[in-house]
Protein backbone atom coordinates (compact mmCIF):
# COMPACT_ATOMS: atom_id res chain seq x y z
CA UNK A 1 0.00 0.00 0.00
CA UNK A 2 1.37 3.26 -1.09
CA UNK A 3 1.26 6.28 1.49
CA UNK A 4 0.74 9.27 0.19
CA UNK A 5 2.65 12.53 1.69
CA UNK A 6 0.36 14.59 3.38
CA UNK A 7 1.49 17.65 5.40
CA UNK A 8 -1.22 20.11 6.92
CA UNK A 9 -2.29 22.99 4.73
CA UNK A 10 -3.72 26.68 6.67
CA UNK A 11 -6.28 26.69 4.21
CA UNK A 12 -7.78 23.21 5.35
CA UNK A 13 -6.95 21.21 2.37
CA UNK A 14 -3.88 18.85 2.61
CA UNK A 15 -1.17 18.96 0.12
CA UNK A 16 0.12 16.34 -1.90
CA UNK A 17 3.73 16.05 -2.61
CA UNK A 18 4.77 19.07 -4.98
CA UNK A 19 6.62 16.18 -7.89
CA UNK A 20 3.43 13.69 -7.66
CA UNK A 21 1.32 16.42 -8.25
CA UNK A 22 3.34 18.86 -11.09
CA UNK A 23 3.79 15.40 -12.93
CA UNK A 24 0.41 15.04 -12.94
CA UNK A 25 -0.66 18.62 -14.34
CA UNK A 26 2.02 17.77 -16.98
CA UNK A 27 0.58 15.13 -18.42
CA UNK A 28 -3.16 15.84 -18.36
CA UNK A 29 -2.23 19.72 -19.20
CA UNK A 30 -4.96 20.90 -16.87
CA UNK A 31 -4.38 24.42 -15.85
CA UNK A 32 -3.97 25.91 -19.17
CA UNK A 33 -6.05 27.09 -22.19
CA UNK A 34 -3.70 25.61 -24.59
CA UNK A 35 -2.58 22.69 -22.95
CA UNK A 36 1.03 23.66 -23.23
CA UNK A 37 3.89 23.06 -20.97
CA UNK A 38 4.09 26.17 -17.61
CA UNK A 39 7.65 28.12 -18.39
CA UNK A 40 9.30 29.04 -15.35
CA UNK A 41 11.09 32.61 -15.29
CA UNK A 42 14.29 32.36 -13.07
CA UNK A 43 15.34 36.26 -11.97
CA UNK A 44 17.80 38.19 -13.99
CA UNK A 45 21.46 39.03 -12.23
CA UNK A 46 20.39 42.66 -11.47
CA UNK A 47 16.98 41.67 -9.92
CA UNK A 48 17.21 40.44 -6.52
CA UNK A 49 13.48 40.67 -5.51
CA UNK A 50 13.23 37.45 -4.73
CA UNK A 51 15.78 37.10 -2.03
CA UNK A 52 13.49 38.20 1.24
CA UNK A 53 16.53 39.13 3.58
CA UNK A 54 17.54 42.97 3.16
CA UNK A 55 20.69 42.49 4.21
CA UNK A 56 21.70 39.91 1.62
CA UNK A 57 20.03 42.09 -0.83
CA UNK A 58 22.18 44.82 -0.11
CA UNK A 59 25.39 43.31 -0.58
CA UNK A 60 24.13 41.48 -3.62
CA UNK A 61 23.86 44.91 -5.19
CA UNK A 62 26.60 46.51 -4.21
CA UNK A 63 28.66 43.24 -5.62
CA UNK A 64 26.76 43.77 -8.77
CA UNK A 65 27.63 47.66 -8.93
CA UNK A 66 31.63 47.40 -8.12
CA UNK A 67 31.07 44.53 -11.22
CA UNK A 68 29.78 47.23 -13.55
CA UNK A 69 32.08 50.34 -12.34
CA UNK A 70 35.14 47.75 -13.08
CA UNK A 71 33.61 46.91 -16.37
CA UNK A 72 32.96 50.81 -17.46
CA UNK A 73 36.48 51.80 -15.78
CA UNK A 74 38.14 48.68 -18.32
CA UNK A 75 36.01 49.35 -21.25
CA UNK A 76 37.07 53.23 -20.89
CA UNK A 77 40.64 52.20 -20.33
CA UNK A 78 40.75 49.70 -23.24
CA UNK A 79 39.08 52.46 -25.56
CA UNK A 80 41.43 54.77 -24.93
CA UNK A 81 44.32 52.29 -25.80
CA UNK A 82 42.76 51.37 -28.89
CA UNK A 83 43.03 55.39 -29.69
CA UNK A 84 39.20 55.29 -30.39
CA UNK A 85 36.91 58.70 -30.24
CA UNK A 86 36.31 60.47 -26.79
CA UNK A 87 32.89 60.54 -25.66
CA UNK A 88 31.00 63.77 -25.11
CA UNK A 89 27.99 63.84 -22.85
CA UNK A 90 24.96 65.48 -24.48
CA UNK A 91 24.13 69.12 -23.15
CA UNK A 92 22.56 72.65 -23.38
CA UNK A 93 25.31 73.32 -24.32
CA UNK A 94 27.01 71.27 -27.00
CA UNK A 95 23.24 70.77 -28.56
CA UNK A 96 23.02 74.79 -28.85
CA UNK A 97 21.25 75.86 -32.30
CA UNK A 98 23.97 77.83 -34.54
CA UNK A 99 23.73 81.32 -34.66
CA UNK A 100 23.79 83.17 -37.77
CA UNK A 101 26.09 85.44 -36.58
CA UNK A 102 28.27 82.88 -34.85
CA UNK A 103 32.50 83.60 -35.51
CA UNK A 104 34.56 80.86 -37.11
CA UNK A 105 38.13 81.62 -36.82
CA UNK A 106 40.35 84.39 -35.72
CA UNK A 107 39.54 87.79 -37.11
CA UNK A 108 42.90 87.27 -39.65
CA UNK A 109 40.73 85.14 -41.76
CA UNK A 110 39.07 86.16 -44.79
CA UNK A 111 35.72 85.20 -43.21
CA UNK A 112 35.74 87.37 -40.69
CA UNK A 113 37.08 90.39 -42.76
CA UNK A 114 34.08 92.07 -42.18
CA UNK A 115 33.95 91.63 -38.52
CA UNK A 116 37.79 92.75 -38.62
CA UNK A 117 36.97 96.24 -40.40
CA UNK A 118 34.28 97.20 -37.77
CA UNK A 119 36.65 96.54 -34.73
CA UNK A 120 38.81 99.00 -36.82
CA UNK A 121 35.97 101.11 -36.28
CA UNK A 122 34.04 100.61 -33.26
CA UNK A 123 34.04 102.53 -30.00
CA UNK A 124 37.01 100.35 -28.47
CA UNK A 125 39.01 100.83 -31.19
CA UNK A 126 41.55 103.23 -28.97
CA UNK A 127 41.50 101.26 -26.35
CA UNK A 128 42.81 98.43 -28.58
CA UNK A 129 45.60 100.32 -29.85
CA UNK A 130 46.37 101.06 -26.52
CA UNK A 131 45.72 105.15 -27.79
CA UNK A 132 44.65 105.54 -23.90
CA UNK A 133 44.55 103.99 -20.44
CA UNK A 134 41.69 103.10 -18.88
CA UNK A 135 40.08 105.10 -16.24
CA UNK A 136 37.33 103.34 -14.13
CA UNK A 137 34.72 104.95 -11.80
CA UNK A 138 32.58 102.93 -9.55
CA UNK A 139 29.51 104.33 -8.31
CA UNK A 140 26.38 103.10 -6.38
CA UNK A 141 22.42 103.56 -6.14
CA UNK A 142 21.22 105.60 -3.51
CA UNK A 143 21.86 104.82 0.02
CA UNK A 144 24.10 101.62 -0.50
CA UNK A 145 23.63 98.90 1.44
CA UNK A 146 27.19 97.36 3.31
CA UNK A 147 27.20 94.39 1.08
CA UNK A 148 26.92 96.76 -1.97
CA UNK A 149 29.60 99.16 -0.64
CA UNK A 150 32.08 96.33 -0.13
CA UNK A 151 31.26 94.80 -3.53
CA UNK A 152 31.95 97.95 -5.38
CA UNK A 153 35.68 98.81 -2.94
CA UNK A 154 36.62 95.09 -4.18
CA UNK A 155 35.69 96.05 -7.80
CA UNK A 156 38.53 98.79 -7.60
CA UNK A 157 40.88 96.64 -6.12
CA UNK A 158 40.72 94.07 -9.23
CA UNK A 159 40.10 96.87 -11.87
CA UNK A 160 43.39 99.11 -11.98
CA UNK A 161 43.44 102.53 -12.35
CA UNK A 162 39.78 102.81 -10.74
CA UNK A 163 38.19 104.64 -8.39
CA UNK A 164 34.76 104.21 -5.85
CA UNK A 165 32.40 107.22 -5.40
CA UNK A 166 28.87 108.07 -3.44
CA UNK A 167 26.25 108.66 -6.18
CA UNK A 168 24.67 111.59 -3.63
CA UNK A 169 21.48 111.10 -5.44
CA UNK A 170 22.94 112.45 -9.02
CA UNK A 171 20.81 110.65 -12.32
CA UNK A 172 23.09 108.62 -14.58
CA UNK A 173 23.13 111.40 -17.25
CA UNK A 174 24.51 113.29 -14.78
CA UNK A 175 27.09 111.39 -13.86
CA UNK A 176 28.00 110.55 -17.34
CA UNK A 177 28.40 114.53 -18.15
CA UNK A 178 30.93 115.03 -15.05
CA UNK A 179 32.78 111.90 -15.62
CA UNK A 180 33.93 112.70 -19.41
CA UNK A 181 35.66 116.04 -18.17
CA UNK A 182 37.65 113.99 -15.54
CA UNK A 183 38.80 111.69 -18.44
CA UNK A 184 36.91 108.84 -17.21
CA UNK A 185 36.76 105.86 -19.41
CA UNK A 186 34.16 104.33 -18.33
CA UNK A 187 31.30 104.18 -15.48
CA UNK A 188 30.06 101.29 -13.58
CA UNK A 189 26.99 101.56 -11.53
CA UNK A 190 26.18 99.05 -8.94
CA UNK A 191 22.09 98.28 -8.41
CA UNK A 192 20.83 96.92 -5.36
CA UNK A 193 17.19 95.40 -3.99
CA UNK A 194 16.83 93.55 -0.63
CA UNK A 195 20.04 94.48 1.02
CA UNK A 196 22.09 92.76 -1.61
CA UNK A 197 23.48 93.96 -4.94
CA UNK A 198 21.39 92.68 -7.96
CA UNK A 199 22.43 95.11 -11.11
CA UNK A 200 25.28 96.62 -13.31
CA UNK A 201 25.59 98.84 -15.55
CA UNK A 202 28.57 99.40 -17.63
CA UNK A 203 29.04 102.51 -20.09
CA UNK A 204 31.97 103.40 -21.83
CA UNK A 205 33.06 107.02 -22.40
CA UNK A 206 32.71 109.19 -24.41
CA UNK A 207 30.29 107.50 -26.63
CA UNK A 208 28.92 104.55 -25.62
CA UNK A 209 27.83 101.75 -25.78
CA UNK A 210 26.07 101.26 -22.56
CA UNK A 211 25.34 97.34 -21.18
CA UNK A 212 22.87 96.59 -18.66
CA UNK A 213 23.43 93.38 -16.49
CA UNK A 214 21.36 91.21 -14.03
CA UNK A 215 24.11 90.59 -11.05
CA UNK A 216 23.55 87.51 -9.33
CA UNK A 217 25.36 85.23 -6.76
CA UNK A 218 27.77 87.60 -5.62
CA UNK A 219 29.91 86.64 -2.91
CA UNK A 220 32.12 89.40 -1.66
CA UNK A 221 35.80 87.99 -0.52
CA UNK A 222 35.32 87.43 3.33
CA UNK A 223 32.28 85.04 2.66
CA UNK A 224 34.55 83.53 0.56
CA UNK A 225 37.08 82.03 3.69
CA UNK A 226 39.73 83.98 1.94
CA UNK A 227 42.45 86.47 3.37
CA UNK A 228 41.60 90.24 1.85
CA UNK A 229 45.50 91.21 1.86
CA UNK A 230 46.42 88.90 -0.70
CA UNK A 231 44.69 90.99 -3.65
CA UNK A 232 48.22 92.64 -4.72
CA UNK A 233 47.94 96.21 -6.94
CA UNK A 234 49.63 94.38 -9.62
CA UNK A 235 47.59 94.56 -12.92
CA UNK A 236 45.84 90.93 -13.62
CA UNK A 237 45.55 89.01 -16.75
CA UNK A 238 42.05 89.11 -18.36
CA UNK A 239 40.92 85.33 -19.85
CA UNK A 240 37.57 86.06 -22.49
CA UNK A 241 35.98 82.74 -23.20
CA UNK A 242 33.63 81.32 -25.41
CA UNK A 243 32.00 85.15 -26.57
CA UNK A 244 31.43 83.16 -30.09
CA UNK A 245 28.58 85.40 -31.87
CA UNK A 246 28.82 89.29 -32.85
CA UNK A 247 26.94 90.22 -29.47
CA UNK A 248 29.14 88.18 -27.65
CA UNK A 249 32.25 89.71 -29.36
CA UNK A 250 30.94 93.08 -28.94
CA UNK A 251 30.64 92.34 -24.86
CA UNK A 252 33.61 90.53 -24.37
CA UNK A 253 35.36 93.61 -25.97
CA UNK A 254 33.54 95.88 -23.43
CA UNK A 255 34.50 93.89 -20.59
CA UNK A 256 38.03 93.88 -21.51
CA UNK A 257 38.85 97.69 -22.44
CA UNK A 258 37.59 98.14 -18.22
CA UNK A 259 41.08 96.56 -17.30
CA UNK A 260 44.68 97.44 -18.61
CA UNK A 261 45.86 96.15 -22.00
CA UNK A 262 49.71 95.31 -20.45
CA UNK A 263 49.01 92.63 -17.62
CA UNK A 264 51.98 92.38 -14.79
CA UNK A 265 52.72 88.62 -15.00
CA UNK A 266 54.63 88.93 -11.79
CA UNK A 267 51.48 89.49 -9.34
CA UNK A 268 50.05 85.93 -10.97
CA UNK A 269 46.56 87.39 -10.83
CA UNK A 270 43.92 86.52 -13.62
CA UNK A 271 40.19 87.56 -13.75
CA UNK A 272 38.27 85.57 -15.99
CA UNK A 273 34.70 86.30 -17.66
CA UNK A 274 33.33 82.69 -18.67
CA UNK A 275 30.57 82.71 -20.96
CA UNK A 276 28.06 79.31 -20.71
CA UNK A 277 24.74 79.34 -21.49
CA UNK A 278 24.68 83.35 -21.95
CA UNK A 279 25.63 83.78 -18.22
CA UNK A 280 28.73 85.15 -17.20
CA UNK A 281 30.76 83.95 -14.81
CA UNK A 282 33.58 86.07 -13.16
CA UNK A 283 36.31 84.54 -10.96
CA UNK A 284 39.46 85.90 -9.21
CA UNK A 285 42.06 83.71 -8.94
CA UNK A 286 46.10 83.70 -8.56
CA UNK A 287 47.90 81.04 -10.08
CA UNK A 288 50.73 79.29 -8.08
CA UNK A 289 53.91 76.71 -9.32
CA UNK A 290 54.57 73.52 -6.96
CA UNK A 291 58.44 73.64 -7.18
CA UNK A 292 58.20 69.63 -7.12
CA UNK A 293 55.51 68.33 -9.12
CA UNK A 294 56.16 71.75 -11.19
CA UNK A 295 52.20 71.85 -11.85
CA UNK A 296 50.37 75.13 -11.99
CA UNK A 297 46.98 75.26 -9.22
CA UNK A 298 44.48 78.28 -9.26
CA UNK A 299 43.68 80.10 -5.99
CA UNK A 300 40.51 82.07 -5.55
CA UNK A 301 40.90 85.28 -4.34
CA UNK A 302 37.34 86.76 -4.99
CA UNK A 303 34.38 88.26 -5.32
CA UNK A 304 32.68 86.11 -7.41
CA UNK A 305 29.78 86.73 -9.51
CA UNK A 306 27.21 86.07 -12.60
CA UNK A 307 26.55 88.26 -14.89
CA UNK A 308 23.15 87.94 -17.49
CA UNK A 309 23.36 90.46 -20.10
CA UNK A 310 19.24 91.98 -20.05
CA UNK A 311 20.02 94.95 -22.61
CA UNK A 312 22.77 96.95 -24.81
CA UNK A 313 22.64 100.50 -26.13
CA UNK A 314 23.98 102.29 -28.33
CA UNK A 315 25.41 105.89 -27.12
CA UNK A 316 25.40 106.38 -23.26
CA UNK A 317 22.64 106.11 -21.52
CA UNK A 318 19.15 106.93 -22.11
CA UNK A 319 16.18 105.43 -20.73
CA UNK A 320 13.45 107.17 -22.99
CA UNK A 321 14.97 107.64 -26.31
CA UNK A 322 17.92 105.36 -26.34
CA UNK A 323 18.99 103.10 -29.55
CA UNK A 324 18.96 99.50 -28.54
CA UNK A 325 21.57 97.25 -30.17
CA UNK A 326 19.93 94.00 -28.12
CA UNK A 327 17.58 93.94 -25.27
CA UNK A 328 15.46 90.78 -23.96
CA UNK A 329 11.60 90.93 -24.37
CA UNK A 330 10.17 89.30 -21.00
CA UNK A 331 11.07 85.40 -20.53
CA UNK A 332 12.48 83.30 -23.20
CA UNK A 333 9.11 82.21 -24.32
CA UNK A 334 7.68 85.28 -24.81
CA UNK A 335 10.88 85.86 -27.40
CA UNK A 336 9.88 82.43 -28.99
CA UNK A 337 13.02 80.90 -28.79
CA UNK A 338 14.21 77.27 -27.84
CA UNK A 339 15.80 76.36 -24.71
CA UNK A 340 18.99 75.56 -27.16
CA UNK A 341 19.32 78.93 -28.58
CA UNK A 342 21.84 81.31 -27.18
CA UNK A 343 22.68 84.82 -27.76
CA UNK A 344 26.33 85.07 -26.44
Amino acid sequence: MKVKNLRKNPFGRPKENRDETNEEVEDSGAGTSTGKKSEVTLPSDSNFNHIKCKAVRQQKCQKLMKEKAKAKKEAKKARIQAGGPKQVPHTIESLREKDETMIVGDLEDEANLELKVECQNDEFAAYYRQDYEPKVLITYADNPNRKTRIFGRELTRIIPNSISLYRNRSGVKKIVRSAIPRNFTDVIIVNEDQCKPNGMLVIHLPDGPTAHFKLSNVKITTELKRSHKEITEHRPEVILNNFTTRLGFTIGRMLGALFHYQPEFKGRRAVTFHNQRDYIFFRHHRYEFNLKTGKPRLRELGPRFTLKLRSLQHGTFDSKYGDYEWIIQGRRHDMETSRRKFFL
